[in-house]
């Protein structure tokens, strides 16, 4: 019997049975599964017919059969059908220094008191501004200093002095004589200070000044302040005994430094505070914290019943 080349051979006959029944060399051709073998038709000699050798299998690739592809969905609502669109843009963010808007600043008010009040106010927790005034080595910038680090409110000491250092070149220096020049920088300095205090005041930001206002020049001194500054500026004065400030301005150095002869007639000028309504601490015979304890306690009577000046 001839069988196609590369095809199994059948199995031998079994004795007295013949050949075996339902064997096919397709279910055991190696290649991919072709269903249940078919059965040899059985022909009048009673030897079944071979069925043609099965085609070739198809090349195996590695990597594996190919699947049909599934169904196509329609995407959902909640699916895009594009790409999406970019995010509109956002308000411009509001104009602020840092994270915290600041309010524009506005002259100082005058400070009321509840008409139902019986005690003084307490002038450590109260919102306000302050301006010492008082000749060289009277003690005021030391003072000014002790009083705002030891309120229980925030507080910002402005130094009319260090603000007209801030100009470097070109510096007048009123030792060398007071002049058009030395004027303009005082009259520039004490605007730049007027300009800070509002602006610490309308934050919640008590402050106190301090300079050397001469009160035969009002409109350049205490008038200018109150321009700058509002109504509610509380002037208070330093004046201790010459003799106190001569020995105060000898331990200074620099440009701070003045002349003996210029701190007795800054002294003598200031001597017409007396008589003016504003109220005087004579801080001879006091230490820095005592003169702010004073202080104190003569801000209570200004808030109370603020000077007319």
């Amino acid at each position: 019997m001839q069988h196609a080349v590369g095809s199994p051979l059948p199995p031998p006959p079994q004795p007295g049975h013949g050949p075996a029944v339902g064997w096919s060399p397709a279910a055991h051709h190696p290649g991919p599964h072709q269903g249940p073998a078919p059965v040899s038709p059985r022909v009048a000699s009673g030897y079944p017919v071979q069925a043609p050798p099965p085609p070739p299998a198809a090349p195996q690739h590695a990597q594996g059969p190919q699947q049909a592809p599934g169904p196509r969905h329609a995407p959902g609502p909640h699916q895009s059908q594009g790409p999406h669109p970019s995010a509109a843009p956002g308000p411009p963010a509001p104009d602020t220094t840092g994270h915290v808007p600041l309010p524009p600043g506005a002259p100082v008010a005058v400070p009321s008191v509840p008409p139902a009040a019986t005690a003084l106010p307490d002038p450590a927790t109260a919102t306000l501004a302050v301006l010492l005034i008082g000749p060289a080595g009277a003690g005021k910038t030391s003072v000014a200093k002790y009083w705002a680090d030891h309120r229980r409110v925030p507080t910002a000491h402005i130094s009319l002095d260090d603000v007209r250092e801030w100009v470097r070149s070109g510096f007048a220096d009123p030792q060398a004589g007071w002049n058009e020049n030395s004027e303009a920088q005082y009259r520039l300095a004490r605007r730049t200070c007027g300009f800070s205090a509002r602006n610490f005041l309308t934050n919640g930001i008590s402050c106190i000044l301090d300079d050397a206002v001469f009160p035969d020049r009002p409109v350049v001194g205490l008038g200018g302040w109150k321009r700058h500054v509002g109504p509610g500026l509380l002037p208070v004065v330093l004046l201790p005994g010459l003799d106190i400030v001569l020995e105060r301005n000898a331990e200074r150095s620099g440009n701070r430094r003045l002349t003996d002869e210029e701190v007795a007639r800054i002294h003598g000028r200031m001597a017409g505070w007396y008589g003016s309504g504003l109220p005087i601490i004579d801080n001879s015979q006091l230490d820095v914290p005592e003169t702010a304890r004073v202080l104190d306690e003569v801000l209570s009577r200004s808030i109370a019943s603020p000077p007319a000046w």
